[in-house]
């Protein structure tokens, strides 16, 4: 159970990546555009390394949508996880089908062993006009789980969403002028509920530069950079 909500946080933390396409500023809209992004402790030692690539990009009427393949490997580059999920691109602003935030084949896996599951939510929204004072909307995704009479629930909530300041950043990857979003994340499941907070420096035409992440009293968790930018 650890395992499911830990994937969902690091995926809800990992939407706000890349961009360069007429319809979307912050996120990415080009077939076979490829990012990666060095995960750091708290300590500043490397982690691990997340990579991106846009596997496929169609029109269907006035919106554009896009499937991300992700990538985790440890810090020595043996691959540990791989997924997908899809955005949509209309009317100036991007929405992450939540359901996709959940893998397919981890869903196929466990329906193959008699266990019932329910997802519901609403998609996370970036819109292309960020300002600083702006307020995003909430997004949350609940996965309820029933095998043999038993219930489970865990949750992903994503609360005050906000645009905090303009900042300038530099990465090894080069130095990019960027809007701080800042936002709580709540998690629960089977009765323990985890709580922290982050902030997203996103660029015009790159997208996610930089992510911290933080404990409820305020400690640095986490951080992660773009390390590489392939367009």
């Amino acid at each position: 159970m650890k395992n499911i909500v830990t994937l969902l946080i690091c995926s809800l933390f990992s939407i706000g990546l890349c961009a360069q396409d007429g319809c979307s500023k912050y996120y990415p809209m080009k077939e076979g555009s490829s990012f990666e992004y060095t995960n750091y402790n708290k300590k500043g030692k490397v982690e691990g390394i997340t990579t991106y690539n846009i596997s496929s990009v169609s029109s269907e009427g006035a919106a554009t949508k896009a499937t991300l393949n992700l990538t985790l490997s440890d810090k020595k580059g043996k691959e540990n996880y791989n997924t997908s999920y899809t955005y949509t691109c209309e009317n100036n602003m991007v929405s992450i089908d939540y359901k996709s935030l959940f893998p397919a084949a981890m869903m196929k896996q466990y329906e193959s062993m008699g266990m019932k599951m329910e997802i519901s939510g609403n998609d996370i929204e970036v819109p292309n006009t960020l300002e600083v004072g702006k307020e995003l909307k909430d997004a949350n995704v609940t996965i309820n789980m029933n095998m043999s009479g038993m219930n489970m629930s865990v949750s992903v909530d994503m609360t005050n969403r906000k645009v905090l300041a303009k900042e300038s950043i530099t990465t090894v990857a080069g130095t990019y002028s960027c809007y701080v979003v800042s936002e709580n994340t709540t998690s629960k499941t089977m009765g323990a509920t985890i709580e922290m907070s982050s902030k997203l420096w996103l660029a015009e035409g790159v997208g996610m530069v930089k992510n911290e992440t933080y404990k409820k009293n305020g400690d640095l968790m986490s951080r992660t950079e773009l390390t590489k930018f392939n367009n």
